[in-house]
């Protein structure tokens, strides 16, 4: 494959940054937008054209017979430490790589398009920054990109600390609130800890592999096809052969690979907000509305679950890893959803509603085995982070043409905006019915995969997230009723009617709409599976599974209809029934005050304080004491530097005396 398309998909969204960031200034926000637009528009085509190469193509450099290989387009050597171990920047393409590449530039450009009219006020007016706004997002485009197409995994952690960077720049646009600040460094500070932990998986198995390439850290399903088409693909048994040879090494009563591969998913569980690293998410709502559809609902969120998919076969080799992902996944994704459910901030809805089904994805691959329907869970991850993508970014960017109408954030000030807002409204419901999983829109058939390989692992984890379906249903339904039925939205005086907005916010709308209308009808398991091969995912599919999720999800639907359609004393008598529940959901089961908590009383407190005053008292006094006593003794001996010959000739002759009297009593 030509490598000028994957330099351009690289290139262009970094030369619009520095264009934008360098120039910006001195062009209109207009053009600056327009030029943004025309940029990641122009990365977009080029990225489906190269996905529909690697797919559509037939070329043997990526598959034969269906079947889907690794292929290098280039790979250039940046670092080398030894002839094995070297830093290189490359651009892998393989199943889940492409299908990346359609996500990233769909939502991105979208997101382009759409903040052409939301960073303006109803008079047409741009906000104070525009420019700098949208070369910070096509800064993160670059990050992601580079993030899904690195051949190695420490040119991923590269561009992981770039996605970080320009995920704080984002969130933080509104520089001059508090609390997007504030945001910003919580994001910041959190995801660093968890990414302390993905550098020392990488040093740690980097060490005993020798080699940071995911061609030979990942293992080759189809080696008939690899030695037919030379590719250098390690086979399955290269890296337990590694750790045998080893002797297979243990640290702390676990396998050494056990510890690199659940610290790598630890900056997966930063990225990907998974308890207990998940508190950053939903402050991160203090940046523009684009931004969380772009960054905390389709790309970088999917990081994490994009991370274990990529060391896949890695995780296989041991069970204790993926357990740990299946148990975090299914905790997050319960507390989640019950989170959601009392939330007032639509905003915070959907950022819960995001960490729940992140937690999904997460679950779906903790479960995936060879053994169980050929590893379904792989791809149902895969697939429902395809659909999610689609219709959760609908979702904030419906929330944010609302937010935008209304100028507020609290479903308070929204009832009874159906009547208002057609266009919005109605691509709202879709978007609600595709994450409750109603069919035939697209969440109904990446979930029910995700529920049957669940079943085909362990009924528990089955019964788990069937609940937590039915409780996505119910909240996202709460919320859609909230917003546009419940009762009348009261006009205040000297404010227009809300309406629907531009074309530039209302065409995403209605094209990421209409995906998440047909999405679920895509062939998936034909283009990604865990080994490469087709994979006939309606031959598998399994009907009683989902028509029990079908029906838990109307059962959700029905309770939101009846409590929420219209105003009543329902909500109220719930929470009075359940008070203790609904304030410890409420508050966030008070993970943020028990973070303050240790933060603050016991690590500034009770550390750093003491650590501080023995600092200030004890060392710093020390050195003082020493200054002190140095001074003095100058002070002492001061007078012996008059100036005056005569008492220097003085100071001599008892000298000498002195000198003479030591002598003659030495002899003696």
């Amino acid at each position: 494959m030509d490598v000028t398309i994957p330099i351009l998909i690289l290139a262009i969204p970094l030369t619009m940054f520095l264009l934008l960031g360098i120039a910006g200034c001195k062009m209109s926000h207009r053009t600056a937008g327009i030029l943004g637009c025309l940029g990641m528009g122009t990365v977009l085509v080029l990225a489906y054209y190269t996905a529909a190469q690697y797919f559509f193509s037939g070329n043997e450099l990526f598959g034969a017979d269906g079947v889907r290989l690794q292929h290098i387009v280039f790979n250039q050597t940046w670092l080398e430490f030894t002839p094995t171990m070297a830093i290189k920047l490359g651009f892998l393409l393989d199943p889940i790589s492409a299908m990346m590449l359609v996500v990233i530039t769909t939502i991105s450009f979208m997101v382009h398009l759409y903040s052409m009219g939301y960073m303006r006020d109803h008079h047409g007016v741009y906000e104070h920054g525009f420019q700098r706004f949208y070369a910070f997002l096509s800064l993160f485009s670059f990050s992601m990109l580079g993030l899904v197409v690195a051949t190695n995994i420490f040119q991923m952690y590269i561009f992981w600390e770039l996605v970080g960077a320009s995920s704080y720049l984002l969130i933080g646009f509104y520089y001059v609130k508090p609390s997007a600040v504030s945001a910003s460094k919580k994001a910041f500070i959190v995801t660093r800890f968890a990414d302390l932990g993905f550098l020392i998986g990488i040093l740690i198995l980097s060490y005993y592999v020798g080699n940071f390439d995911f061609m030979n850290l990942t293992s080759s399903p189809v080696a008939s096809l690899a030695e037919t088409f030379s590719v250098d693909i390690a086979a399955p048994q290269h890296i337990a052969q590694i750790f045998a040879d080893n002797a297979a090494p243990v640290f702390m009563g676990g396998s050494v690979l056990t510890w690199a591969l659940v610290l790598i998913f630890m900056g997966g569980m930063g990225k990907s907000a998974m308890m207990p690293l998940h508190i950053w998410l939903p402050d991160a709502m203090e940046g523009p509305t684009p931004v969380s559809a772009l960054i905390h609902a389709a790309t970088m969120v999917v990081a994490g679950v994009y991370l274990v998919a990529r060391l896949f076969p890695l995780y296989l080799m041991e069970d204790t890893a993926l357990v740990i992902i299946t148990v975090v996944g299914a905790i997050t994704a319960l507390y989640a959803a019950m989170v959601a459910c009392t939330q007032l901030d639509i905003k915070r809805v959907l950022a819960f509603s995001t960490i729940s089904q992140i937690a999904f994805m997460m679950v779906s691959l903790g479960v995936a085995r060879p053994e169980h329907h050929e590893a379904l869970g792989y791809m149902a991850s895969m697939f429902h982070l395809f659909t999610h993508a689609m219709f959760k970014a609908l979702l904030f960017l419906c929330a944010g043409a609302i937010i935008h109408a209304i100028g507020s954030n609290d479903y308070t000030d929204m009832h009874g905006l159906r009547k208002y807002m057609p266009i919005t409204h109605w691509t709202f419901l879709i978007g609600c019915l595709a994450i409750a999983g109603i069919i035939p829109f697209s969440g109904f058939f990446s979930k029910d995969e995700i529920l049957s390989a669940c079943l085909g692992y362990d009924w528990v984890a089955y019964v788990w997230m069937s609940l937590v379906a039915g409780l996505t249903a119910f909240y996202m339904f709460r919320l859609y009723f909230l917003i546009f039925w419940w009762k009348e939205h009261k006009i205040h005086e000297g404010h227009h009617a809300p309406h629907d907005q531009a074309w530039t916010m209302s065409l995403p709308l209605i094209i990421l709409a209409a995906i998440s209308c047909v999405a679920g009808f895509i062939p998936f398991g034909e283009l990604v599976s865990w080994n490469g091969h087709p994979y006939d995912f309606m031959a598998h599919f399994d009907w009683s599974v989902a028509g029990i999720s079908l029906a838990i999800a109307v059962a959700g639907i029905a309770l939101a209809w009846v409590m929420y359609r219209r105003e009543n004393a329902l909500p109220e008598k719930f929470r009075n029934a359940v008070p203790a529940l609904w304030t410890w959901c409420y508050h966030r089961f008070y993970w943020d005050e028990l973070y303050m908590f240790i933060t603050h009383k016991i690590i500034f407190g009770g550390i750093c304080r003491p650590l501080a005053w023995f600092d200030r008292n004890i060392i710093d006094g020390t050195m003082d004491s020493f200054a002190a006593v140095t001074n003095k003794a100058s002070e002492a001996i001061r007078p012996l530097q008059s100036g005056q010959i005569q008492m220097y000739v003085w100071y001599y002759l008892i000298g000498v005396l002195a000198l003479a009297g030591i002598c003659a009593a030495c002899i003696l």
